[in-house]
């Protein structure tokens, strides 16, 4: 029953629907909604302040509001007009006048050189450069020597151009490699975990690091030797002067030093010769072989004495 009545109300409410919307529109209205909010707000403000305008009114001599609003609007207009008129306005200067340029008198700099990263000591932080370059290779290498003779924790060397060449190209393909050590009274060897690096064109560096404090600590790990190479008299004296410092209490003392940088030039191709196993441990350990055996290495490292 309570089904019937509902549908009959859904029925007269379908019918309904067209005669309601006609008489809601037979009845809507349409306002000027631009006249409701200007002249409207107008008017109110002119009826809220009436008796402050006739006071005015009465002081500028005038008879009513409406003569008030007609002098102050033709006031407004000759004011502006005045204004538009007489404004000055500032003129552009004019763009000045391109001046010839002798193409012949002006010098070509040339390009700028790659500055060394903060920190990096160049080979000018210890020879005079410039004299350096006027003297032959023997005296340079008898300076150079001689101005690491007093340091107990220095090494030094001077490679030919031709060796530090061969030595750069193995190391731009082997960045990485370990090198064993050998200890009096043990039967192995302590293994050491080398780097390179090139931060400036004249620059090439080479960090020693214990393996097993390498694989604890990684990239924060403290490197207990420190190489540099000096490229700045290659090209004109066929010289490499090589720098190297070994920190104290890191475990490994100046001559162990000088034993690793020794192995690092055989195994890197310092020597003349081709030296085809120790290129193959060389590859192996940059491929990640799983034939890489450390064994291997330290027989190499053997026959190097």
């Amino acid at each position: 029953m309570f089904a019937h009545r509902l549908c009959a109300f859904e029925n007269i409410s379908k019918q309904c629907a067209p005669a309601l919307r006609y008489s809601q529109r037979r009845w809507a209205q349409v306002h000027d909604v631009r006249f409701l909010v200007t002249h409207q707000r107008a008017d109110n403000i002119t009826e809220r302040y009436r008796e402050k305008l006739k006071q005015k009114a009465a002081q500028e001599g005038l008879q009513s509001v409406d003569e008030l609003k007609a002098v102050y609007k033709n006031r407004n207009r000759e004011e502006r007009d005045k204004a538009t008129t007489n404004a000055a306005f500032p003129q552009p200067p004019p763009p000045p006048s391109p001046t010839p340029i002798d193409l012949s008198s002006t010098p070509s700099s040339p390009p700028a050189k790659a500055s060394a990263p903060p920190g990096l000591k160049t080979l000018s932080s210890y020879l005079d450069l410039p004299k350096t370059l006027a003297l032959p290779p023997k005296e340079i290498e008898y300076i150079w020597r001689l101005r690491h003779a007093n340091s107990s924790t220095s090494l030094c060397a001077i490679l030919p151009s031709q060796t530090y060449l061969r030595i750069q190209q193995t190391a731009r393909k082997h960045p990485h490699f370990i090198l064993p050590l050998p200890r009096e009274g043990n039967p192995g060897a302590e293994i050491h975990f080398l780097q390179w690096s090139f931060p400036a064109p004249d620059t090439a560096t080479i960090v020693f690091t214990h393996l097993a404090e390498y694989k604890l600590r990684g990239e924060f790990s403290q490197p207990h030797t420190t190489i540099t190479m000096h490229l700045e008299l290659m090209g004109e004296k066929g010289l490499v002067l090589m720098q190297g410092q070994v920190v104290e209490g890191r475990g490994v003392n100046v001559e162990e030093a000088r034993w690793l940088v020794l192995c690092l030039q055989k195994f890197y191709g310092g020597t003349e010769g081709d030296h085809v196993s120790r290129r193959r441990l060389l590859e192996k350990f940059s491929q990640g072989d799983e034939t890489f055996k450390v064994e291997d290495l330290v027989d190499e490292a053997e026959k190097i004495v």
